[in-house]
């Protein structure tokens, strides 16, 4: 995977991994809120439910209460209170029922077909025994019961709560119910409601997740046409450098060629021509003349080594980077006048390809700034090295220089293009000035295979 689709991946995953968990989080808790809401609003529906059949009993009763306290437990009492329950009702589905202590319907106003029979054992669908469930609750509880039961204005069974009293000196149970389609109603509304309220978050949610990824993926872009363009620029800076100094590397060919050896082969023919024309002549100068041509053929031949060296030095190829160095060291000493102390740890070590000639060049720069620019008496050249790494150390006393300004010269190498060289290899570069003391240290890997240049840059 490229870097430009990981950076968009890094920023994107997590960005929609906490959307989801977020979401998740939403979900939940507005169910938990939602399914605390229905509760409250059945509780507190059903307590006014409670209160109300509470009220139809006691004023039932306080319309039974003369009848039941006169004493009279004749059958003819009980009928007419009987018929006077029976014309009680509140609502269309709101009536009072009696039941005996055995479980036989005494007066159902809107199930009359019930009225005589023994429901001891009836259930309805859930297999709730409901007469007896009244009875318990009347004779044990708190008089209140859920159970299903028979709406009489639409004929389904329907979720009931009723409230029972007993009669005891009769052994009667009076009671009335509510049907609860109203609670079911209200608490399936307030579930729908949850449900949308879950919806329109999350479709809140879901645009702002949206908005966020385009604009990762926005950034994402920008960053990596920005990252192209620098890389571009860069490609472009260093392709551009090496034309300048293959350029200004051809000038230099040229000149010495031209200023050089062009001139002493000039030199040598017209000896040479002189040196036929004397010797045509009889004259015993041709000799000298031919011989000083010789001489002066063997300094061109000097020469053209002196050139071909500094391209590349044979014995870098041959004999390896420590007799390089140390062939380049020795006519630096020469050439210099300065003095020079070196030490070459490096063995039989071999080094990864290229590396040899990374290390050469750096040293011939800064042997070449120091001949230049450092004022210096002495140099200390040290390169050592080990099982994991190569170190080169050059240190010199002259007057020293300002490193951020180094930066800003041209031609050679430079500070930049040795830089590059380590990095390329994944190396150390460190450099240190002050006035009386300048040390330049190369530490690359033995054993790192180095990547191209122009790709590295590209990337």
């Amino acid at each position: 995977m490229q870097l430009k689709y990981k950076i968009v991946a890094l920023g994107i995953l997590p960005l929609i991994l906490a959307v989801a968990i977020i979401s998740a989080l939403v979900i939940f808790q507005n169910q938990r809120l939602g399914e605390q809401q229905a509760q409250l609003i059945e509780d507190s529906i059903l307590a006014s439910k409670r209160a109300e059949l509470k009220n139809y009993v006691e004023m039932a009763m306080s319309a039974l209460t003369p009848l039941y306290e006169s004493g009279q437990d004749d059958e003819h009492t009980k009928q007419m209170v009987l018929k006077e329950l029976q014309k009680l009702s509140f609502g269309i589905n709101g009536y009072f029922f009696v039941y005996d202590h055995n479980g036989r319907s005494l007066m159902h106003p809107r199930q009359s077909g019930l009225v005589g029979r023994d429901l001891w054992d009836m259930t309805d669908p859930h297999g709730l025994p409901v007469i007896q469930a009244l009875l318990n609750s009347a004779q044990n509880g708190d008089g209140f019961q859920h159970y299903a039961w028979e709406k009489p204005s639409t004929g389904q069974v329907t979720d009931k709560l009723a409230y029972v009293v007993m009669l005891d000196r009769w052994g009667w149970m009076l009671g009335t119910g509510i049907y609860l389609e109203d609670v079911e109603r209200a608490t399936q509304q307030a579930r729908q409601e949850v449900a949308r309220g879950i919806h329109t978050t999350m479709l809140a949610i879901g645009g702002v997740a949206l908005i966020a990824v385009l604009l990762v993926f926005a950034c994402g872009l920008t960053l990596n046409a920005s990252e192209h363009r620098l890389a571009d620029k860069k490609l472009q800076g260093l392709t551009q450098r090496i034309v300048n100094l293959q350029e200004e590397e051809r000038s230099r060919l040229s000149r010495e060629l031209h200023d050089g050896i062009s001139q002493v082969l000039v030199s040598i023919k017209f000896q040479f021509e002189l040196a036929s024309l004397e010797l045509e002549a009889g004259s015993d100068k041709g000799q000298d003349i031919l011989r000083k041509g010789i001489d002066r053929l063997a300094d061109a031949i000097g020469e053209v080594r002196t050139i071909s060296h500094d391209l590349r030095p044979s014995l870098l190829d041959t004999l390896g980077l420590a007799a390089a160095v140390t062939q380049l060291v020795t006519e630096f000493e020469l050439r210099s006048g300065l003095s020079v102390h070196y030490e070459n740890g490096l063995g039989d070590i071999q080094l990864v390809d290229g590396a040899p000639v990374a290390l050469f060049r750096i040293l011939q720069e800064a042997l070449t700034n120091i001949e230049r620019h450092a004022d210096a008496r002495s140099v200390t050249i040290e390169l050592q090295g080990d099982a994991r790494q190569v170190r080169l150390s050059v240190c010199d006393d002259g007057v020293g220089f300002k490193i951020n300004q180094l930066e800003s010269i041209q031609g050679g190498i430079g500070l930049r293009n040795i830089r590059e060289r380590v990095d390329h290899f994944n190396g150390q570069f460190s450099l240190s000035s002050v006035p009386g003391r300048s040390e330049l240290v190369v530490t690359l890997p033995k054993q790192l295979r180095a990547a191209p240049l122009l790709s590295r840059a590209h990337s």
